[in-house]
């Protein structure tokens, strides 16, 4: 079975939630199959300026094929048009430009997938919500299985998706609730599907690697896009109402302002050969904190539980919700009184944070392990595969 995986950029150096699924995929199933990585030569998902090299590069085993973007996104003209787009009805053909802005577009990429429709046996592309998916999957829809990590934002209504939504071979998806909310939005359950999610690798970390102190932790990007703002208002508000030693740590690149305060402190993106001191801090967290208002999996949050660290996540995200629900291993609030009172009660609960932090570790252990999914992906795309011929 020969696969190519299509995302919009690609790298060890990339913090990104689809990237980095792309990758931890990859890197796996290259031992069972042929994988290749098509992808621009972009690294920032801002601008998507043209940054690697192009051709053919080996990342830990795994082809990788980059193609030029043919020209870069300008952040606030992007962002203006996206604004008029989402305040109000608009024509089809304004939704298109939408996507032309939204890019990454690479005609070489999309040209590569004519000509070489027959060269795989499957193409899977991840996100839904950039050309490389939406341009890439009218190339070799006979081919495509969608993985789209989709969720409850603006973008997903617009009409321009429809089509993408039935035209694929068959779906992945990472949990039951992004699976349902597809098939709400789309109507598109006759469509051939699998919830697979992706698996957790923790390093072990030496007792003396954690950092001392008490914290809390947030893992992923650093932006207003993933609640972060909020995040730091609701600390700092705590923090004046229950003075202490505690601190918030942030992990991942910044792009929003930090405010100045001696309890918040930013990292930065910790890189992969240093993951043992990402998972250090995850390790010595008291609570790990997810804000984010769209989540479709949250890998972040999956790791936190895999060092039996409880969580505390924004409950207005039916993702992040269901996994608490499921596994027991956390809290969820609405608003900040909710998360203060959540907060509070994981700090002076000692039995109950370990209690559920331990919940958390096994719902990972039982449905995120890896020997249980990748036997889940080559069996699924063996599947699909088959179906084409």
């Amino acid at each position: 079975m020969r696969i190519a995986f299509v995302v919009p950029r690609y790298g060890p150096e990339i913090n990104g939630g689809a990237e980095l699924v792309c990758r931890l995929l990859a890197e796996r199933l290259v031992r069972h199959a042929e994988v290749d990585v098509l992808t621009t030569c972009a690294q920032d998902l801002m601008t998507w300026r043209n940054h690697y090299p192009p051709g053919i590069d080996i990342i830990n085993g795994v082809p990788v094929r980059r193609f030029p973007v043919d020209y870069e996104r300008h952040p606030l003209a992007f962002q203006r048009f996206s604004e008029m787009m989402m305040a109000g009805p608009r024509s089809f053909f304004d939704q298109v430009q939408w996507m032309a802005l939204q890019g990454p577009f690479s005609s070489e990429l999309l040209n590569y997938l004519s000509q070489a429709r027959n060269r795989y046996d499957l193409f899977l592309f991840m996100p839904y919500l950039y050309c490389t998916t939406y341009l890439g999957v009218q190339r070799v829809p006979e081919r495509a299985v969608l993985y789209p990590m989709t969720h409850d934002e603006p973008p997903v209504y617009l009409d321009l998706f429809e089509a993408l939504f039935h035209l694929p071979r068959g779906f992945i998806y990472n949990t039951i609730e992004e699976r349902d909310f597809v098939h709400r939005r789309f109507h598109n359950a006759h469509i051939p599907y699998r919830v697979l999610g992706v698996g957790i690798d923790v390093p072990r970390v030496p007792d003396e690697a954690i950092p001392p102190g008490e914290y809390i932790v947030y893992a992923g990007r650093v932006d207003l896009s993933k609640g972060c703002d909020a995040l730091i208002q609701y600390f700092i508000r705590y923090k004046a109402e229950y003075p202490g030693p505690l601190r918030l740590i942030l992990i991942g690149q910044v792009s929003m302002e930090i405010p100045d305060h001696p309890d918040i402190c930013a990292l930065g993106f910790i890189p992969e050969e240093e993951n043992t001191r990402r998972f250090a801090w995850l390790r010595g967290a008291r609570v790990f904190v997810m804000p984010s208002p769209y989540e479709s999996l949250s890998l972040a949050t999956l790791e936190a539980w895999a060092c039996s660290v409880p969580v505390l996540v924004n409950g207005h995200t039916a993702v992040l919700r269901g996994h608490c629900r499921r596994s027991n291993g956390g809290l969820y609030y609405n608003d900040y009184d909710e998360f203060a009172a959540a907060l509070h009660l994981l700090l002076t609960n000692e039995p109950l944070r370990q209690a559920l932090g331990r919940n958390g570790a096994r719902y990972v252990e039982q449905n995120y392990s890896w020997e249980t999914v990748e036997r889940a992906y080559l069996e699924w795309l063996g599947e699909l595969s088959e179906r084409g011929h």
